[in-house]
């Protein structure tokens, strides 16, 4: 079942939106003074957890974390991206949950905490009875990656959830400093990468601010690519 309270908003500071999916739990919370969004990702049969971006606020986030499951443990964090507001509190978030680290091959060595497990386009990480498959989105930084949640809804239809760090957010995709060649990668990775391979129902949950989805954001990207950002 899907609770119907969900949203995709969240104010700092404030409590965290949760939604219950058949198998999997989602838990996002605002963290830092970019309000950048970290989501937690709960098997519902295992109690197995996984966090994206440990932004910022790590007392925060250990909150985040026992929130999710009784045991208050945490296997696995995962960055989007190496910019220093995503990364605040990996090292101790690692460090105080034991979790392993990943991140996109061509940021991990951007990053000052230890990466356990730099990752590739369309690996696929197991969490419990859950997985997620990794999808690279080059531009806003060279190893962005989104997080692909996939399972099935009431109905018995497919139901997709798609953590997209700052590489795609409601209005376009993420800043790539006015780079053409930066940009011209990341707008062709979105549109091949999510917009050709995911349904329009399939939710969005970006790095900053409130969610949308695939089928508000479509009729727009001829707009993005003609403005150029």
């Amino acid at each position: 079942m899907e609770t119907n309270e969900y949203t995709g908003h969240v104010e700092p500071h404030g409590e965290s939106a949760v939604r219950t999916l058949k198998g999997l739990q989602i838990r996002k919370a605002s963290v830092g003074p970019m309000d950048n969004n970290a989501y937690l990702l709960t098997c519902r049969s295992t109690g197995a957890q996984l966090l994206i971006d440990a932004a910022a606020e790590p007392d925060r986030l250990r909150r985040l974390v026992a929130e999710g499951a009784e045991h208050n443990w945490l296997d696995l964090i995962v960055t989007t991206h190496s910019h220093h507001d995503h990364v605040g509190a990996l090292e101790e978030m690692a460090a105080a949950t034991g979790a392993r680290t990943a991140a996109g091959t061509e940021d991990a060595k951007e990053i000052v905490a230890k990466i356990d497990l730099p990752l590739e386009h369309g690996q696929v990480l197991e969490f419990g009875d859950q997985s997620v498959r990794i999808i690279a989105l080059r531009g806003h930084t060279p190893g962005s990656v989104a997080v692909l949640w996939s399972g099935v809804d009431d109905a018995g239809d497919a139901s997709h959830h798609l953590f997209t760090g700052d590489s795609l957010f409601p209005g376009g995709v993420g800043n790539t400093d006015q780079d053409p060649q930066r940009f011209a990668q990341l707008l062709d990775d979105v549109e091949q990468r999510l917009f050709a391979e995911l349904p329009d129902s399939t939710w969005v949950y970006p790095g900053h601010g409130d969610d949308t989805t695939l089928g508000q954001q479509r009729p727009a990207l001829p707009q993005w690519r003609e403005r150029g950002w």
